[in-house]
């Protein structure tokens, strides 16, 4: 189990350094923008860093909308921030399971999220490298926000090899008890390949989307890492940094 932090995609390697983290995860672009992913100049350095390095997709792609305009893009920038990732490095690029419009019906979501990974098995034979379908706080038509839409979304797509990101904050905020979580997300996904370790700002079932440090939220910092230990997994706090970010990786390593 390698524990780090989501940290500034300008200077990874020193914010890695000031927080203790032995994993980074970071954007390739702008996580507002529609861009491919250039090299980084820092790329060699990562390489050889011996540090465990996530990728996350950027925040606007949805492969799960009805909207053309919006899901074919998707498409393309995961696939072309998937290839960045895996020439960096990287172990996984995470990605938000998305939403729809609050009539659509939920079934085309699933198959959207189907085809993408379809498509992209025909056009390149998969992803460069696996695709992590994180789990979201908010809206009333998300994939991935209530456990029986990700049931159903697993049944759409487990057969691709695809893999879990669990967030805490995001389970919490989204209306999910976090007691047995794990187990519960187990019995529907088979794996948990890394967890997002974040306290929540608001109250539960809040659908906000607002991560805290430890000591600073509305979940009981043991929980988290509760469920960090049951996982198993590598994580990644994406909470306020650095010296909070520290603060929680410490937190995680004395309850390990």
């Amino acid at each position: 189990m390698a524990i780090g932090a989501h940290v500034k995609s300008d200077d990874p390697l020193q914010w890695a350094k000031e927080t203790g983290a032995e994993a980074v995860q970071f954007f390739l672009t702008d996580p507002q923008a529609w861009e491919k992913p250039q090299a980084p100049h820092f790329s060699d350095a990562i390489r050889t860093s011996g540090l465990t390095v996530y990728i996350h997709a950027p925040y606007r792609i949805n492969v799960a909308t009805t909207n053309n305009r919006i899901r074919i893009p998707s498409r393309k920038l995961l696939a072309q921030h998937a290839s960045g990732a895996k020439e960096i490095g990287a172990k996984a690029i995470i990605v938000h399971g998305g939403h729809l419009n609050e009539a659509d019906d939920p079934a085309i979501g699933f198959d959207n999220w189907r085809k993408t990974f379809e498509y992209a098995k025909n056009d390149a034979g998969g992803f460069a490298l696996p695709v992590l379908i994180e789990n979201t706080a908010g809206g009333t038509n998300a994939m991935a926000r209530r456990f029986d839409r990700l049931a159903q979304l697993w049944d759409a797509v487990g057969d691709y090899g695809v893999g879990f990101c669990l967030d805490t904050c995001h389970a919490f905020a989204g209306g999910e008890e976090l007691d047995g979580i794990v187990d519960r997300v187990m019995a529907i996904t088979g794996r948990i390949d890394l967890v997002h370790a974040n306290n929540s700002r608001d109250a539960f079932d809040s659908g906000a989307d607002r991560h805290a440090n430890f000591d600073a939220g509305t979940i009981d910092p043991a929980a988290i890492a509760d469920i960090c230990r049951a996982a198993g997994s590598d994580v990644i706090v994406e909470t306020p940094g650095p010296d909070g970010q520290a603060a929680d990786i410490d937190y995680l390593r004395g309850s390990s």
